[in-house]
């Protein structure tokens, strides 16, 4: 029972701190990304209420970007607020130890971590998305989900569509030429069309002429007849038209698999794909830092904890930005790239939380 309230009384102490750090944190990235394109904004003479539109839905992200930090920032200043009000030597002369009375900032840390995941795939991506597409549309630019020179496989490879430009918005293809081959590679016909249209289950070419040998290998051509052959979805043309990390998670998915069926560099994309699951636990990787430096420290216990957390931190990033290098560059796995600092970092973490002196 001493026990749940403590765990109680600790999570009390946190919270305030954390939702305090979360807005503060919020408007300051929120303020950046918004001057950052204040030149552009005032260029093109966006309204005043379309470019506060363009920054609320950038809210999300900001959020995203800064539950970690505000997470080391709570814990740090909580831990040290109670070591200041002696209220951690009560605690510890009563046989509590430091590892379990911080137990419940372990499982807020895993939690945040798990919600990091979900609400960056499900708020964050979308949000951004619309974001981006409201400031293109002020700002005139292109829409990076339309793309030119696509070389896509298809059907273990028996298909390949080389496409000049695919248009997103009217689910157009221009320019097409579709190989067909047998398993063995062999070729069997070449269509060529000026433009085809998605139905909705299938494309519809306009003017489709087909080469194929004849059986006295001479090449022929003829217009090819009304056909539901080509059934290729079209986010199989547009995922390749836009960044990995743009896409929710089942998309980034087919990315991969479409870009291994093509024959295409696909390691990149992999890595990203890895990442995206790794990268959600910098939550409970900061919280376990602020944690156990907090534990070793019994002066200045709030500025030190914090900048101890703060170094270990950007060593965190360091190695990670070097290991995805590495994968993306192909030199190591890209499972191994994506978690290899998250496995070393939760054990030394855990480590210096479990032998922390109390």
């Amino acid at each position: 029972m001493r026990i749940m309230i403590l765990d109680r009384y600790l999570i009390r102490q946190f919270l305030p701190i954390f939702a305090v750090a979360s807005a503060m944190f919020m408007f300051l990235l929120s303020l950046i990304d918004l001057f950052a394109n204040l030149v552009r904004y005032l260029n093109y003479e966006v309204p005043f209420a379309q470019i506060m539109k363009i920054s609320l839905f950038f809210l999300p992200k900001s959020f995203s970007y800064a539950l970690p930090i505000s997470l080391l920032f709570a814990s740090a200043y909580t831990l040290g607020d109670l070591y200041a009000r002696n209220e951690l030597t009560s605690i510890f002369s009563s046989g509590i130890p430091f590892w379990r009375f911080s137990l419940p900032l372990v499982f807020i840390g895993v939690f945040a971590s798990v919600f990091a995941f979900f609400f960056d795939d499900n708020v964050v991506i979308p949000t951004m998305q619309v974001k981006n597409g409201l400031a293109r549309h002020f700002l005139q630019q292109q829409s990076a989900e339309s793309n030119s020179d696509i070389v896509i496989k298809a059907r273990n490879g028996q298909l390949i569509y080389s496409v000049d430009y695919y248009d997103h918005t009217a689910q157009i293809l221009n320019g097409i030429s579709i190989v067909e081959q047998n398993s063995r590679g062999d070729f069997i016909s070449l269509v060529r069309s000026q433009r085809a249209t998605w139905t909705g289950e299938y494309w519809e070419l306009v003017n489709p002429i087909i080469y194929y040998w004849d059986a006295d290998d001479l090449l022929r051509s003829r217009i090819l007849p009304p056909t539901d052959t080509y059934r290729e979805q079209p986010d199989t043309f547009r995922r390749h038209a836009v960044k990995a990390d743009e896409l929710p998670v089942m998309q980034e998915r087919l990315l991969v698999k479409d870009l291994k069926a093509a024959g295409l560099p696909f390691i990149e994309a992999q890595a990203d794909l890895y990442h995206r699951f790794s990268f959600a636990t910098v939550s409970l990787i900061v919280m376990i830092l602020s944690i156990s430096m907090g534990g070793r420290f019994r002066k200045n216990i709030l500025l030190m904890s914090l900048l101890a957390s703060l170094s270990a931190a950007v060593v965190f990033y360091v190695m990670e930005m070097i290991t995805m290098m590495m994968a993306k560059l192909g030199y190591i796995p890209a499972v191994i790239g994506a978690w290899f600092p998250v496995v070393v970092f939760i054990a030394v973490g855990l480590l210096l939380l479990r032998w922390a002196k109390t």
